[in-house]
Parts: structure tokens; C-alpha cells; sequence
């Protein structure tokens, strides 16, 4: 009669009973105590785990938005180059392509290869051709200039270089720079070198070192007489207001251009770049996950040592009436807190640190006297973080659920734990 009745009693799930067990669980008793460290470690292993992945993705996220912005500001989301004939109606071409919805930007340029030098060095750069409108509509130039000015920059025959390439040619603005150019005028002895100087108008810093280093601009006109182009242009640099939404303006850009032309978009000039950091971010998100998995099976190990020690607690719990899904639920609050308690400490830290990381970074580098984010190694001049709702989202549901599922068998052993087996040697 006592089975049966034992049997027949029905309790609400999660009643206030089963949480109050739960918290007792919780709590570190000494006889206990060894369960309780591992516990203890299964909470510190989640919270670092998440956190980790937070600010690791984070980071990554803003390393990527910033190159993005970095190339995307100076290099153009679409790059019109001509088939068949050379680009000598350049201006109508810009002008057509630029009336287009969504694009923001269509700037005929002359790229060519030289060697810049002064009297104390020299390096290899970019020389690009650009009209002083175009250029001004580049905001990653107009808005960085840190000696000099782009007023007239079209009337005369100066250039604008990059700081990193001042520093490294000894020069500042109002210098002379004298680039030395492959193909030159064609004489009876062959083609000879040209070799020119101009006044430096202007001095850049984007902040990525190797365009700092590697460009310098020039005014259009001037350009094509320079590389001996005197009525075409290389290509035209399309900018457009959604640069990650780009294939929408392909078919709309060669219509408007109405010749024959070949299109390379931003993706394609620098996809092994981008694929490396896609790669990256992934593997690192995998490998980070396994701490949130190994904190979860401290989780089981924890619980069914819990499960083991409190047997005879089940089995007096059975008797008086409480269902194995009563049971159950006790344990898997008790495995799901140190989860949830974990993961939700995990997030509010790695949030703080992704808002403040570059004020760690400060007191890190102050702290140990050294550069910890070399401008030289990584290309920006300061630590980025990015913090992606989606992705942060998708980890806070992976570390609840890991915790979730790492109660679910200590939870189910409880749950069947034999009443009359449990209490035979008590």
C-alpha cells in the first residue's frame, strides 16, 4: 500500500521544494567538500570560457572591420577596368557610372609603379593619379591629413604621401621627393627612366602602415603625362554606400558604362586576405568552444559524485513520496545553475573587457614596458573590438546549452536510483 501510494503522489514540476533542495546542494559542506571544488572549477571553467570567446571574437570582428574600413576607404568597392580599347572616354564612362543608385563614387584614376627617394633613402610606392575632387571625397584621406593641405592640389604639380613614407625619406611637407619612373620617353638608344621632382602638398595617416608607407597621390593630368597616358586612365575606382552588398551593383554598373568592361570587386583583390582571417576567426571559435565543453563535463563528474554521496537522501526523498521526476529536476538544477550563473558571469566580463580593451592594452604595455600591439605587425595603430549581437548570442545559447546537457545523465541516474538498493547498508 505504501508503494502504491508512493506511486500515486504528484508534485508540480519545479516546486518550491525541489528548489530549495537544489540550493542546499549548492551550498559547501564540509564532508563535501571535494565536490564543491569541482563545482567551483566547472563555474570558473564556463565564466572564462565564455568570456574568452566573447572578447577573442570580438577582437577578430574588429580587426576585420577595421582593415575593411582601412581598404575599403582608399581602395574602391568596384574596379572598372577596360576591355577591347583603352579608357579614352574616361569622363563620360565616370559620369554614367556614377548616376547610378547606390553608388557614391566614381573616380578615373592612373596607377603606376616608381621609386620614391630623397637624398637620405628611397622605397618603392604607388603613384595614383586622382582628381582634387575625387580625392577630397575620400574620407579616409581628406579627413587624416597631418601636415599640408589639399587646397589646389589639380593646379599644381605636387603630391600628397603617406607619414610613414615621410618618416622613412626624411621629408615633411613643402620638401621636394623625386620619383623615378621605369618607362620614360622613348629614344633612338630605347625607352630611359624618368626621373622627376615634386613638392610634397600634403601628408597622410590613415593609420594602416602599409598604405602609409605605400601610396602617394598625384594629380590626374599630371599623372597620365607621367606614365605617358595622355588621353586614357588605368581604371575607374567605384565606390558605393553597402560595400557587403555588392553584387546588386554589378549588373548595374556595367550597364551604366556602356562599353565593354571588366569588373573586380573588393572581394576578389583581397579574398586571400579575408578568407585567412574567415579561417582564423572559425578555428578559433572551435578551439575556445572545447573550454566551455570541458567545464561542462566537470559539470557530470561533479553531479554524479553529488548523485553518489547523496543516495540515501534520494532514497528517503522516493519514500516519502517524491516522483523520480522530482528527483530529477533537483539534479539538473543543481548541475544548470553553475551553468547558467557561470555563462551569464562570463558575458558581463567579457563585455567589460571588449568596451575597455584598449585601455587594458595601455596598462598592460605600461605596466610591462613593452609594445604589446606593434603598428608594424598588425597594420592598425590600436586594438579594435567589435562586439557582434548575433555572434555574442550564439555563445551564450552554446554555454547554456552544454550546461544543459551536461545535467541530463547524472540527472536521469539520480532519477532511477533504486530506493530499496540505496538505503540496504544504511
Amino acid at each position: 500500500m505504501d508503494e502504491t501510494m508512493t506511486e500515486t503522489v504528484q508534485t508540480a514540476p519545479f516546486a518550491p521544494f525541489e528548489w530549495m533542495l537544489s540550493a542546499r546542494y549548492l551550498r559547501a559542506r564540509r564532508k563535501e567538500g571535494f565536490i564543491s571544488v569541482i563545482a567551483g572549477f566547472s563555474f570558473l571553467g564556463i565564466m572564462l570560457g565564455v568570456a574568452t570567446l566573447i572578447i577573442v571574437m570580438a577582437v577578430m570582428n574588429g580587426f576585420r572591420k577595421e582593415l575593411l574600413d582601412k581598404i575599403l576607404g582608399l581602395n574602391g568597392h568596384i574596379l572598372v577596368q577596360p576591355l577591347e580599347s583603352p579608357l579614352t572616354d574616361w569622363k563620360d564612362v565616370a559620369e554614367r557610372i556614377s548616376q547610378v543608385q547606390g553608388v557614391r563614387l566614381a573616380a578615373p584614376v592612373v596607377d603606376g609603379q616608381a621609386l620614391a627617394s630623397s637624398p637620405w633613402n628611397a622605397s618603392g610606392v604607388l603613384v595614383r593619379g586622382i582628381r582634387s575632387d575625387d580625392l577630397n571625397n575620400l574620407t579616409s584621406i581628406a579627413k587624416n591629413i597631418k601636415q599640408g593641405s589639399l587646397e589646389g592640389f589639380d593646379d599644381g604639380q605636387g603630391v600628397a604621401i603617406g607619414r610613414r613614407l615621410a618618416d622613412q625619406l626624411s621629408l615633411h611637407a613643402g620638401d621636394s621627393i623625386t620619383l623615378v619612373a621605369p618607362k620614360g620617353a622613348v629614344t633612338p638608344m630605347g625607352t630611359t627612366p624618368r626621373i622627376k621632382p615634386y613638392k610634397i602638398v600634403a601628408v597622410f595617416e590613415i593609420g594602416m602602415s602599409e598604405y602609409d608607407l605605400g601610396f602617394v597621390f598625384m594629380p590626374l593630368a599630371e599623372a597620365q603625362a607621367y606614365f605617358n597616358r595622355s588621353s586614357d586612365v588605368t581604371s575607374i575606382e567605384v565606390f558605393t554606400t553597402n560595400p557587403d552588398k555588392i553584387d546588386s551593383f554589378r549588373k548595374s554598373v556595367t550597364e551604366a558604362a556602356g562599353r565593354p568592361v571588366f569588373l573586380v570587386d573588393w572581394r576578389q583583390r583581397n579574398s586571400t586576405f579575408f578568407n585567412a582571417l574567415q579561417v582564423e576567426r572559425n578555428v578559433m571559435f572551435l578551439i575556445l568552444t572545447m573550454i566551455v565543453l570541458v567545464a561542462a563535463l566537470n559539470i557530470v563528474s561533479g553531479l554524479i559524485m553529488l548523485v553518489k554521496d547523496k543516495g540515501s537522501d534520494i532514497a528517503i526523498l522516493r519514500t516519502m513520496g517524491a516522483s523520480q521526476g522530482s528527483i530529477m529536476r533537483i539534479f539538473l538544477i543543481t548541475g544548470a545553475s553553475i551553468g547558467v550563473v557561470g555563462t551569464l558571469v562570463g558575458f558581463f566580463v567579457g563585455l567589460v573587457i571588449c568596451l575597455n580593451i584598449e585601455s587594458i592594452r595601455q596598462f598592460l604595455s605600461w605596466l610591462t614596458s613593452t609594445e604589446l600591439f606593434s603598428p608594424e605587425l598588425y597594420f592598425l595603430s590600436k586594438l579594435p573590438a567589435e562586439i557582434d549581437v548575433g555572434e555574442t548570442t550564439a555563445v551564450v545559447v552554446m554555454a547554456l546549452t552544454l550546461s544543459f546537457l551536461a545535467t541530463l545523465y547524472p540527472s536521469w541516474r539520480a532519477a532511477r536510483l533504486d530506493p530499496v538498493e540505496a538505503l540496504r547498508y544504511e
